[in-house]
């Protein structure tokens, strides 16, 4: 069986990736620092710089964290209508934490999806 038949389990790359661990074998770590990738993989030699993030995982961060940022800031002010500064105290450091622990799980998750689906040079066939 060659290399581009053997399936890939899309569902455990995303895994490893939020765990920021390689794709492909689950142990490696993905980064060096917080979200700069490793050129390849400690454990397994499996080659990360194919990778082609670029401004997904900080688009998707904030999708995300905005979403349940200003779902509790709305539910907050129908609730118990506090001040303007109160909101601003709550949601901002919650926001700003939320984004920041975030980040590189996305980012590893999105590469772990472009492993599995044999993107960016990740299918050996480098197009």
């Amino acid at each position: 069986m060659s290399e581009t038949t053997v399936e890939r389990s899309i569902g455990q790359a995303f895994r490893n990736g939020l765990f920021r661990k390689c794709p492909e074998c689950g142990v490696g770590k993905v980064f060096n620092g917080y979200i700069k990738v490793k050129h390849s993989c400690d454990h397994c030699g499996l080659e990360l710089h194919h990778q082609r993030a670029d401004d997904a995982p900080p688009y998707f961060t904030m999708l995300i964290v905005l979403h349940f940022v200003i779902s509790g800031l709305l539910a907050v002010e129908q609730t118990y209508s506090p001040a303007t500064w109160i909101q601003l105290t709550i949601w901002l450091p919650v926001s700003f934490v939320s984004a920041l622990w975030l980040l590189p799980r996305v980012k590893g998750a999105l590469i772990g999806i472009q492993w599995a689906r044999r993107m960016h040079g990740f299918g050996n066939d480098f197009t």
